[in-house]
């Protein structure tokens, strides 16, 4: 196994004298601060005090260190503790995302590799009596190319559940998940183990916020859910760091690329920024500028978003996904497990601003392109016509299954088959087709899209640090309401409950999924609604 310098070294104890300083110091610079107040607003973590700051109802401390800058000869390296401090650190506001380039004009490129931060935001009001809150650890998606922890409001989660919660970085894309025959041990991995370090932080520090660290809930949409399923997949790595998970949209099951086939991924952005293989391989792209190795990343990757998954066969994923759930060999916890009706129609919508049209006459060779032998068949069953347009008819198809892509709902259903004879699974369906768009009007209904969801978790979530999306109608934030008190409930006791609506029970039939849409929140047949019986009969090798 791995040696994980985070997370494996001792915690130093901190002197009374030096958190008395610490205080002090804190209210020298706010003289009208009372010692209450100022204690509470500085926190003691096994690398040293950190300053945080109070505001809209939650105490908030960003920007925290988890691992040193993964720069020089850490590129490419596990994570390590970063140096310890004496003074009170400021962490008053984000700090940097890890290295990315823009996509889909939303997200922001950047540059800087020193990115290892973790966030904690912390309910001022106690409720109750005095005990240790749930802990619910959000990471955030991206296709594992982009993202960043500072586009996640965290105080409303942490309202609403009474709960601390926490975010943080990883390293991304070329630098946290591209693999390469020249890298060490947890080749592809990086930035999962970037995770578990984050996550080995907060089992060690927690409880100094008021969290407890034998109750803790990590929860991801998109490359985070999938994430979330890495860290399933891993127990000799991850067994005791969490008590519960919630998968937003990914599928733990998809077929993942072995190191040996994503190496070549990894060979093709040498060979571009000028650093073929050979002895001297690694030393050279350590050596390269991050904006070069960014731009090379995106060049061989020409827009897939799987290119840059994490692979199969080393501590990080040791075995497929499919594999673990069907042997039962993966971190048997509670699970949330789900994802949103039409997924893949905004990936559609993203083609179709890039120039790529969909239409009835070129509807076939979309499915041929996807579906290869069996799309004669796909079309068959479902025809353009019967759809509102070919473009809504192609992203209702991908979404009910696509074999190469994990953003399918017969994927997710198969997930909880799987997983159910295990442990606890409770499924969901985000269904909100009157969601905010989540992308400019492609010409085409989108419904209720991949990521629609998160405005209703993250007030105002618009994939930018402005927080500038639009309020929800009135029905929706309803549904807001109660999908936040379905995830706090879990988190906070491991069943997901709500006032006012049918009970949310295990999954034991295709009949057992939670649909959550305005209004008509119900148990209906996913298998059914899907057309997974279909899609067994053209891919039995992937679905039961």
């Amino acid at each position: 196994m791995a040696q994980h310098s985070v997370g494996s070294i001792f915690v130093g104890l901190i002197s009374i004298a030096l958190l008395e300083g610490a205080i002090g110091a804190a209210l020298a610079q706010s003289p009208s601060t009372s010692v209450v107040a100022a204690r509470a607003l500085i926190v003691v973590t096994d690398m040293g005090p950190v300053r945080g700051k109070s505001l809209d109802g939650v105490r908030n401390f960003l920007g925290i260190p988890f691992a040193a800058p993964p720069t020089g000869t850490l590129r490419w390296a596990q994570p390590v503790h970063p140096n310890r401090w004496t003074q009170p650190l400021d962490a008053t506001a984000f700090r940097n995302g890890c290295p990315q380039v823009a996509r889909y004009g939303l997200t922001e490129a950047g540059y800087n590799e020193d990115c290892l931060f973790v966030n904690v935001v912390v309910p001022d009001a106690v409720q109750g009596a005095a005990r240790s809150r749930p802990v619910i650890v959000w990471i955030y998606g991206g296709a594992f190319v982009g993202g960043s922890s500072a586009i996640y409001p965290l105080a409303h989660m942490a309202k609403v559940g009474n709960a601390v919660v926490v975010s943080f970085n990883y390293r991304l894309g070329v630098f946290g998940f591209m693999s390469h025959p020249s890298f060490g041990e947890e080749n592809g991995g990086y930035g999962l183990e970037d995770q578990r370090a984050a996550l080995r932080w907060v089992h060690i520090n927690i409880a100094s916020f008021g969290g407890d660290p034998r109750n803790v809930t990590i929860a991801g949409e998109s490359a985070g859910a999938a994430s979330v399923c890495m860290h399933l997949l891993a127990p000799i790595e991850t067994a005791g760091l969490f008590q519960k998970a919630i998968v937003q949209s990914a599928g733990c099951v998809q077929h993942l690329r072995s190191v040996e086939e994503s190496g070549k991924i990894g060979e093709q952005v040498g060979n571009l920024v000028g650093c073929p293989m050979g002895a001297r391989a690694l030393a050279c792209l350590r050596a390269k500028p991050v904006k070069q190795l960014l731009e090379a990343a995106a060049q061989v990757s020409n827009g897939d978003v799987m290119t840059f998954a994490p692979s199969v066969g080393t501590h990080a994923v040791p075995m497929q996904g499919a594999e673990a759930m069907r042997t039962g060999n993966f971190v048997r916890v509670p699970v949330i497990n789900g994802g949103n009706r039409d997924e893949l129609r905004l990936y559609v919508a993203y083609d179709i601003q890039a120039g790529r049209p969909v239409t009835a006459a070129n509807y076939l060779a979309h499915l041929n392109a996807l579906y290869g032998t069996n799309a004669p068949k796909v079309l068959a069953k479902y025809p353009p016509g019967a759809f509102s347009s070919p473009a809504a008819a192609l992203g209702t198809v991908m979404s009910d299954f696509t074999p190469g892509n994990g953003l399918n709902n017969c994927i997710y259903l198969e997930m909880a088959k799987l997983a159910s004879k295990f442990v606890p699974v409770y499924e969901y369906e985000f269904a909100d087709r009157s969601a905010p768009p989540v992308t400019p009007d492609p010409g085409f209904e989108m419904g209720a899209v991949h990521s629609a969801e998160l405005p209703y978790q993250f007030p105002h979530f618009s994939n930018t640090t402005r927080l500038d999306g639009p309020d929800l109608s009135p029905a929706s934030q309803l549904l807001s309401a109660q999908m936040m008190d379905f995830w706090t409930s879990f988190a906070a006791g491991g069943a997901p409950r709500a006032g006012g609506v049918v009970a949310w029970g295990k999954f034991h039939t295709s009949s057992d999924v939670m649909r959550l849409d305005p209004g008509k929140i119900k148990l209906f047949d996913a298998d059914a609604e899907h057309n997974c019986r279909f899609w067994h009969t053209l891919y039995p090798d992937i679905l039961q």
